[in-house]
């Protein structure tokens, strides 16, 4: 059993899910962490497991654009997406403005903030929630990692497989 997936919180052993979703909220990649763990240090891992196949040729593994929360509102995020074209749709939280603004020439320009995209951001809570309509993810009944690894990645298929029957049918 992989012992780092697992957290100690007051509620007991906990994991936590991280992912990415398209704009029809399905899943693009899955990382579970211990349920301790932050939600920055994981953006990187989550955006390096996106895989889209296509047609013809590799499969896509960059987004035209990335929206988040203030919670990945880091310079480390940032300057990942800046690296590889990938545009930002996060907001700066407060501090980071104020800090900025401190600095005055030396702080930088101010970081643009796509209101209307970063409006689609709920399709990752709205992921969250069709996979927890799946009583064993909501419930957490599957105590090691790896097969509560596997059932999200079950409930993902079906979703995925959902999706497409409907735009078949």
């Amino acid at each position: 059993m992989n012992q780092a997936l697992l957290g100690r919180s007051r509620g007991g052993l906990t994991s936590k899910i991280h992912l990415a979703a398209d704009r029809k909220c399905r899943p693009l990649s899955l990382v579970l962490t211990a349920g301790q763990a932050a939600d920055s240090p994981q953006f990187v891992p989550v955006l390096q497991k996106i895989r889209v196949r296509l047609p013809v040729g590799r499969p896509r593994n960059r987004p035209g654009a990335v929206a988040a929360d203030k919670a990945y509102s880091s310079r480390a995020s940032r300057s990942y997406l800046r690296k590889r074209s990938i545009k930002a749709v996060i907001p700066e939280k407060k501090d980071q403005a104020a800090n900025r603004k401190n600095k005055g020439r030396r702080g930088g320009r101010p970081t643009y903030h796509d209101r209307d995209l970063y409006k689609e951001r709920n399709t990752v809570e709205r992921l969250i929630n069709k996979l927890k309509a799946w009583r064993g993810i909501a419930t957490r009944y599957d105590k090691s990692p790896e097969s509560y690894l596997a059932g999200l990645h079950l409930r993902a298929s079906m979703i995925w497989i959902n999706d497409l029957l409907k735009a078949t049918g």
